[in-house]
């Protein structure tokens, strides 16, 4: 099989700001990167640029697709997946102590195994080609490793965010003077020598609302040694207003760029700007937001307000989908209700497009993962992570704005093709890598044998 491929005479979103839409372009690929992105030829005639001259080039028609940057979800519970769709209609409190104080500490290292490969199989199927996985499961080394292994096994460019361990009591989670477990250098020094491979890695934080503030910041510090980026929650409930997380770090003089802060919701507004000072980066989980009571409104229209473009996550798919097709749909519907309803606390609201939203899926989302040069966009040098998404199926066609399509109606079984680092994961509707079915059914055994440690627990 070649490693060159052309995608002929597609419609492309490149989300490039200078190459901008092509109503019907080509995109080269060669080996991992894209190398030229170009009008298509008209009708009935030869091409005219040497992209095809050379070395084999395969060429796939794209007539009937709309292209698109791959997506990018910047902060993901992934080990939950085996556990999907079973407690949205808890109380978050209690989700708090169930899955966490119960079912996290029931999880051995192959479960963390399976949920990682069933959450990046089903991101990778939905057209997330990079994922952050925000693990808070580091309850041994075999743990970390076996996070690791389902990222890798699934194919998708994975950003492995190395947590704490979940057990039964409050030690690392309520003032904890617990520092951030040293297995990390372990996981850094075996498998992640690079910072140009598949896949890297994060810290997973505490921050100051969980952990000591001292300790919170030598965590941050133990992630700046080592050179990786660091994702925290922060304002998610009105338990952790009071801590003004983000002002601790400001005053500690340890605000940086390389930080992105998940939910946000009740954050003050000095503490926004602060972000936005520092050139930090803040991941907004909509549908999840949205389905936990208490946790407070989705703070886009006070963002925007200051210049804060955020990105979008998948959360945890226990109380939500974790799709980003389902994150657009409904952070644009949430943003025109909340603002047109006129219940925003911003005097006047910035207008929100459908482009907007689809940065912040993409664009936004490699910048919150520190890959803006890599991926995020159809640009010449980058990454060749690509999706392909039939325009003619009946939800989509006829279609007249790609962007629109995109963002308001397409969904994953659209998704025909999923391209990451120049090779095909999903082709034709179907995984190229494993088989669903065998990991689906792996993951209901997995899911088995959590709830009958937990039950055991209880």
């Amino acid at each position: 099989m070649s490693n060159r491929i052309l995608i002929r005479n597609a419609r492309v979103v490149t989300m490039d700001p200078v190459l901008g839409d092509l109503d019907r372009g080509d995109v080269l690929v060669d080996g991992e990167h894209i190398v030229d992105v170009l009008p298509s030829p008209s009708p009935g005639r030869e091409p005219s640029d040497e992209a095809v001259t050379g070395p084999q080039v395969r060429v796939i028609d794209g007539t009937d697709f709309l292209v698109a940057p791959g997506f990018v979800d910047t902060h993901r519970h992934t080990w939950q997946s085996a556990m999907r769709h079973t407690y949205a209609d808890l109380d978050p409190m209690q989700y708090f102590a169930e899955v966490l104080g119960r079912i996290g500490p029931s999880y051995e290292a192959d479960d963390v195994r399976v949920g990682n490969l069933l959450g990046a199989v089903g991101a990778l199927s939905a057209g997330t080609t990079t994922l952050v996985d925000w693990s808070h499961i580091q309850n041994t080394p075999e743990h970390s490793d076996a996070a690791v292994e389902g990222l890798r096994a699934a194919g998708i460019r994975g950003v492995f965010a190395h947590g704490w361990p979940l057990v039964v009591d409050d030690s690392w989670r309520t003032e904890s003077k617990l520092g951030h477990p040293q297995d990390l250098r372990r996981v850094k020094d075996r498998y992640f020598s690079s910072d140009d491979q598949l896949l890297t890695l994060a810290m997973a934080a505490r921050g100051p609302e969980e952990a000591a503030p001292d300790v919170a910041f030598d965590d941050l510090r133990l992630a700046r040694e080592l050179g990786i980026r660091t994702t925290v929650h922060v304002g998610a409930y009105a338990r952790n207003a009071h801590h003004h997380a983000v002002a601790q770090y400001h005053a500690a003089g340890l605000l940086g760029d390389d930080m992105t802060f998940v939910h946000c919701n009740r954050l003050h507004d000095e503490e926004l700007q602060m972000i936005a000072d520092a050139g930090a980066t803040v991941s907004l989980g909509a549908h999840c937001e949205m389905n936990s009571a208490g946790i407070g409104d989705i703070p886009l229209d006070r963002l925007l307000r200051i210049g804060v473009r955020p990105a979008l996550s998948g959360d945890t798919e226990t109380k939500c989908t974790g799709d980003m097709f389902t994150q657009m749909k409904m952070i644009f519907a949430s943003y025109r209700s909340w603002t047109g309803g006129g219940h925003s606390s911003v005097a006047e609201p910035v207008p929100l497009t459908m482009r907007d939203v689809l940065e912040f899926a993409t664009v936004q989302g490699a910048r919150a993962v520190g890959m803006e040069s890599r991926v995020g966009s159809i640009t010449p040098g980058k990454q060749a992570d690509l999706i392909m998404i039939r325009a003619t199926d009946p939800n989509l066609g006829p279609v007249l704005n790609p962007v629109a399509a995109i963002v308001l109606a397409a969904h994953e079984g659209n998704v025909d093709s999923v391209m990451v680092a120049g090779r095909f994961v999903k082709r034709d509707g179907r995984m190229t890598d494993v088989d669903p079915r065998a990991v689906v059914d792996e993951a209901q055994r997995s899911q088995d044998r959590i709830s009958s440690r937990a039950r055991a627990r209880a």
